[in-house]
């Protein structure tokens, strides 16, 4: 009741002046119409507050995202479950949603009422053009009488996360050789040569296949058993993502940094689809990713990825050779300089195929296409360490000349290690 008192508006507070003030003037003159006049103004306020209080806590809410998860420029629907669960109908509702700026207003909806027992569900569209991980909720819900004599507001706790990821582009298929690498513990043993009594079992880890459980030294061992000549062989690779800031050029949703983010998770997508295990790595060392749903556990990393202070790709380097076992390595590289490129050109040796996919930045500022001499002088140096170069200038999609990451490298580097 005392939150009704406190959520009386303007008119509520009106009325109950109104009719204490009435009330008063009948006792000193006397009159018993304005008496009975008073109380029921007084009154007419203080049953508002009192249903409304009885409602405040009696609704229960819902929030469904579909998807969950979308793409930069996509939608989202946001469907809210609204539930009467007294006896009583509800009176006025004025419902808003909490959403971020880059989601768009908050939306606002008016409910005539919910009859007891009753649901009320309520769709409404989010759109946004920057990745990153958003927070919808808590729902405010206010409550108001018929007469407009209180207001009470509600929220509730839940909150939902959206996650924009960058937009993937489908890139066509390029073979692309020594991307393939041993995995298995064992690479001359097979299931066909071996007896079951010969199987070479160990300890069951997390994402083993449960059609690899030797079920006869499981009942041994007493614990879960898989065969090791059964592990398949495994691809595996790195994708690098340059993240620092003096590397990149232009704003917003159009700069080579967020081209480069796209360009990382359209490569990242089509290679997990393709079956590559990939780790991520950035010029501030490799990011952790799930084994499980690969592809969207890069997504949910890449729409976070935000650029760094970071001057060198150092940390990036050692990341690449201390990961081991990688057949090929994917670098989307902004801005770097010759030295920088030959640190990078050593980590592809015989066995690796290196794609080095080369952001022109300054042809954000307006330049020609391959007019800085840098830029071409990074072009030879990568390629005569045998690196496969992808050149992507503004406007230009990474779809259209992902093809040239099945030409190798033009140049060779000589004794001294320039170029020749």
């Amino acid at each position: 009741m005392r939150a009704g008192l406190r959520a009386l508006t303007a008119r509520g507070r009106s009325f109950l002046a109104s009719g204490v003030a009435a009330l008063v003037m009948a006792v000193l003159l006397g009159e018993n119409d304005l008496f009975r006049i008073g109380v029921l103004v007084a009154a007419l306020p203080l049953l508002a507050a009192m249903v409304a209080a009885r409602t405040r806590y009696r609704l229960s809410c819902a929030r469904r995202l579909d998807p969950a998860r979308a793409e930069v420029g996509g939608e989202a629907t946001v469907t809210l479950r609204l539930e009467n669960v007294t006896r009583l109908p509800t009176g006025l509702l004025l419902i808003e949603d909490t959403v971020p700026y880059a989601l768009g207003v908050r939306p606002r909806f008016v409910l005539d009422k919910v009859e007891a027992r009753g649901v009320r569900e309520i769709d409404y569209r989010v759109r946004s053009d920057l990745r990153g991980r958003y927070t919808i909720g808590p729902l405010s819900v206010r409550i108001t009488d018929p007469f407009g004599l209180v207001e009470l507001s509600r929220s509730f706790t839940i909150a939902d996360t959206l996650v924009v990821t960058p937009q993937v582009v489908p890139l066509p298929h390029v073979r692309l050789s020594g991307e393939w690498t041993g995995g298995g513990d064992s690479r001359t043993r097979s299931v066909a040569a071996a007896g079951d009594d010969d199987v070479a079992p160990r300890e069951y880890r997390q994402g083993d296949d449960l059609r690899r459980v030797h079920w006869r030294s499981t009942a041994r061992r007493g614990e879960l058993m898989v065969r090791r000549e059964e592990q398949q062989w495994q691809s595996r690779g790195a994708l690098l993502l340059d993240t620092r800031r003096h590397a990149h050029r232009g704003e917003g949703p159009r700069s080579s940094f967020e081209v480069a983010v796209s360009a990382a998770a359209s490569i990242g997508v089509h290679l997990a689809h393709e079956g590559l295990g990939l780790r991520l790595v950035t010029d501030q060392g490799a990011e952790h990713l799930t084994d499980t749903g690969l592809s969207w556990s890069l997504l949910d990393t890449l729409a976070v990825v935000r650029q760094s202070p970071v001057r060198s790709l150092d940390m990036a380097v050692s990341a690449l050779r201390q990961g081991g076992g990688d057949g090929l390595v994917v670098a989307v590289l902004g801005s770097l300089d010759p030295e920088e490129a030959r640190e990078l050109g050593r980590v592809r040796h015989s066995g690796i195929t290196g794609v080095a996919v080369l952001l022109d930045v300054d042809t954000w500022s307006g330049s020609e296409p391959g007019s800085n001499e840098d830029y071409q002088a990074v072009q030879a140096v990568l390629s005569g360490y045998g690196w496969r170069i992808v050149r992507l200038p503004a406007g230009t999609s990474i779809a259209s000349v992902w093809q040239a990451a099945a030409n190798r490298g033009r140049y060779a580097l000589s004794p001294a290690g320039g170029t020749a």
